[in-house]
Formats: structure tokens, sequence, C-alpha cells
């Protein structure tokens, strides 16, 4: 997806904040989601960390019938399009639609040339049997995958806007800001492919990407101190101040 379809889709030539709700269970997502839209977000992400991605989807069901036209995507926790796909083109055919997956590892393999791509090609093509048409967000050179050198990240970044309609990457844990001289390279290497950035995002440093970047995915730069679940209003806000000022 081109960056000018990517923010005309959203509304909005800022970057997008799109918060990732780690959910426990329906009321504290649905709580979440509440502070998300009154905090001036047009969506939000659904992530299982604390439990298998079976005990998610019927989670996913209640609140989408709660939310019947909210922005939602998901993450099913280390759990490539592959797998995740049929599940959410399943969903679909229920009249459950989700709105984009995110998947924290798009198998995108910097060691191998362009035509070698063997598993995401395989992701693409279970996308397509799938008959899921939400948006796919794919981890690349992400946290907790292998080590990627630094330089082969603009590489890693053509690989990627080849299989996946935003590009995502990250800093080197949860809660860790990105090197700016990676998003640059990513920004660089992309084209006019959009581009997720998916941790360490705060009010503080969020303008130091906002020229590269298209989509932040937040969620400890906007939660509570020492909460992992619930978002801080105050924080949101100020986050969204800044980006907008």
């Amino acid at each position: 997806m081109q960056r000018n379809e990517f923010h005309m889709k959203f509304g909005s030539q800022h970057p997008i904040v799109l918060p990732v709700i780690h959910v426990l269970n329906h009321e504290q997502a649905a709580q979440n989601i509440d502070k998300a839209i009154t905090g001036g977000c047009p969506g939000v992400f659904l992530i299982n960390h604390d439990f298998e991605k079976e005990k998610l989807v019927p989670i996913i069901r209640s609140i989408r019938a709660v939310y019947p036209d909210y922005w939602i995507g998901v993450n099913f926790l280390a759990v490539t399009g592959e797998f995740a796909f049929p599940i959410l083109g399943n969903l679909q055919s229920e009249g459950v639609q989700v709105d984009g997956y995110w998947a924290d590892d798009a198998c995108i393999d910097e060691r191998l040339k362009k035509h070698d791509q063997v598993d995401a090609k395989r992701i693409t093509a279970a996308r397509k049997t799938s008959g899921w048409n939400g948006l796919y967000i794919g981890g690349t050179a992400f946290k907790k995958q292998r080590e990627t050198d630094p330089s082969t990240y603009g590489y890693s970044a053509q690989l990627a806007r080849e299989h996946m309609d935003i590009v995502v990457t990250s800093g080197i844990a949860t809660g860790c800001a990105a090197d700016v001289n990676k998003i640059k390279i990513f920004r660089d290497n992309c084209g006019e492919t959009a581009l997720a950035l998916a941790s360490g995002i705060t009010s503080e440093n969020a303008l130091e990407y906002a020229a590269d970047v298209d989509l932040f995915m937040v969620a400890t730069g906007i939660n509570f101190d020492g909460d992992f679940y619930n978002i801080d209003p105050a924080r949101l806000q100020k986050l969204m101040t800044t980006l907008h000022s």
C-alpha cells in the first residue's frame, strides 16, 4: 500500500497512531478501545500476549459486535500469516471483519536472494487462498527475530515491500526506541510503501520519526507506568498532541 493511499484511508497526513492492546478479556479490551476512540485514534490492535490465539478469537467476535465500524487489527503472538490468514478468512466469512493483521515475523530473509524468499511467498499464497481482504503488516528486522546485520536493513526493506501492505520494524526489544538511522534506511528502501514502527514510541521521541513513519503501533509509551494492559489517557493525549502540533 502506498503512503498516500494509507493516509487517505485513515483521513490524516500525520502519522497514524494505532494503540496495541494486550488483551486480558472482553471488558478490559473494550475499556481500552473506548480510551483510544476518545483520544482520537482511528483504530487499535488486539494481541494475545498472555494466552493462546484460540482464546483471542471469541474476544474478537464479541468486540466486533460492540464496535461494528471501528478499525480493529489483530496480532496472534508469534504466529505468521500462513497460520493466521485462514483464521481471519473464516471470521470474515462469518461476518466478523478483522481489518488488519500484524505479524511479528513476515519471514523475510535478507540472507537469501529475492526469488528465494520461499517462506514469505508461502505466506502470500495463504493470504490469497484465505480470501481475507484486510491489511497485512509484516515484521521485518523486528524485535525477537534473529539478529539482523544493519548493513542489510535496506535490502530487507526492499524485499518486504514486495510481500505485504505495510512494512513494520522496531527497536531491539519491547519499549526500546528504534535507531533513527535504521528507520531512515527503511524509509529510503521502502519506496512509496507505507512504513510502521512498533516499539519505544513516546511523546518525547515521536517527532524524530514522524517524517519517515506512516504508522505508530504503540503500547508501552501510552500505558500507565508499570501497567502492561491499560492506556493512560493523559499519555495518549500528549502523544497525539505532539504529532498534530
